[in-house]
């Protein structure tokens, strides 16, 4: 089993930064890769940025230039880097992680909210 726990969310005005993190416990081997995923009221879960295990990273085109996702390996921890906040990235952001065998976990998301 994998526990994750986000954290850094919060209120910023709008072209603030704020930087999430996601703490993963329990069996954080065999790991195909870990996303950041964000969803608005009433409306579906949308992928925001992947990192593989091998580094490798993927952004929507909603937010490249603008997020960066990165991670800390040895404490088992991703982020992600928001800058240049819009009002339209208030959401709940969750983390995932995907093991190698295609089974996901969630972890139960941070609250982002950007005023205008």
């Amino acid at each position: 089993q994998v526990q994750l726990v986000e954290s850094g969310g919060g209120l910023v005005q709008a072209g603030g930064s704020l930087r999430l993190s996601c703490a993963a416990s329990g069996s954080t081997v065999s790991i195909n890769h870990m996303a950041w995923y964000r969803q608005e009221p009433g409306k579906q879960r949308e992928l925001v940025a992947t990192i593989t295990s091998g580094g490798s990273t993927n952004y929507a085109d909603s937010v490249r230039g603008r997020f960066t996702i990165s991670r800390d390996s040895a404490k088992n921890t991703v982020y992600l880097q928001m800058n240049s906040l819009k009002p339209e990235g208030t959401a709940v952001y969750y983390c995932k992680l995907q093991k190698r065998w295609g089974t996901d976990y969630w972890g139960k998301g941070t609250l982002v909210t950007v005023s205008s």
